[in-house]
């Protein structure tokens, strides 16, 4: 079985969010929507899209969405098989959060590295 195949999501906290937002987009040329974040679309050499995207975002220092970890940032991974996942992750002792969310966006669970980050993982909604 695979693990994680890529990476589908970066998310950290800052003390001042919109100013932060506006420096990336500014500077760096982020797309920065008024969420706070941008959908980086996958391409291939030409830039054409072929089936993915990566997310980014900045959110604020006070928000609790990486708890119970204090760590100022969460990495989304992508998975083929996220039921088949963590049950092997269960088996293997790892401090699995909870359970699998499941929506339009696809199927989420959690789990905590051995220096305490929250790890979210994610298997993108099939293709229709």
């Amino acid at each position: 079985m695979k693990r994680v195949t890529g990476i589908g999501g970066i998310f950290f906290k800052a003390n001042d969010a919109p100013a932060l937002q506006a420096w990336y987009k500014r500077h760096l040329g982020i797309d920065v929507q008024g969420w706070g974040g941008t959908a980086f679309t996958w391409t291939d050499d030409e830039g054409k899209p072929v089936g993915g995207t990566t997310i980014w975002s900045v959110g604020s220092a006070a928000g609790d969405q990486f708890a119970p970890s204090t760590a100022s940032f969460m990495v989304n991974y992508r998975v083929e098989d996220l039921h088949g996942l963590i049950k092997v992750l269960r088996e293997e002792g790892c401090n699995v959060l909870g359970k699998i969310d499941d929506s339009e966006y696809g199927k989420f669970a959690w789990v905590i590295d051995p220096e305490g980050n929250k790890v979210e993982l994610w298997q993108p909604p099939a293709v229709q």
